[in-house]
């Protein structure tokens, strides 16, 4: 590692404590948590239902619970008008819209896939050669 880096661990801290990055995984790479804050950014404000037309494969329960722990870790706010009907809309908060360059990085890294499928492939053709032979 070089010095400029912010990847230099602590020595008084245990190797699977020492990962600064780990903390910020399990916060923005939860199940749901990147769909979500992806359609809130890219498509603004939106209510529940709207949600759950775009992200088609998640359940109410499991939306439900997402978007409480996106409000509680601050990523997105929630918004009540005491209308008739009550009308609730989600929208990403400003600490949410300051992963945006973090995920513009990954889609960009997203152009490496094809190569990681291609090694997928490569290992799984050896183990099987290894195992036949």
């Amino acid at each position: 590692m070089t010095e400029d880096t912010a990847w230099e661990p602590r020595a008084d801290v245990a190797p699977e404590n020492a990962c600064p990055i780990a903390p910020v995984v399990d916060v923005v790479f939860s199940r749901w948590t990147t769909p979500i804050l992806w359609v809130l950014h890219y498509r603004g404000p939106q209510r529940f239902v709207e949600l759950q037309r775009l992200i088609t494969t998640i359940s109410p329960k499991v939306l439900t619970e997402r978007l409480r722990q996106l409000e509680r870790d601050g990523l997105i706010t929630r918004t009540y008008y005491p209308e008739v009907p009550p009308r609730v809309v989600y929208e990403i908060s400003e600490l949410g819209s300051s992963l945006a360059p973090l995920f513009a990085a990954l889609a960009e890294w997203s152009g490496n896939l094809g190569a990681v499928e291609r090694s997928r492939q490569a290992y799984d053709a050896a183990k099987q050669a290894r195992r036949a032979g």
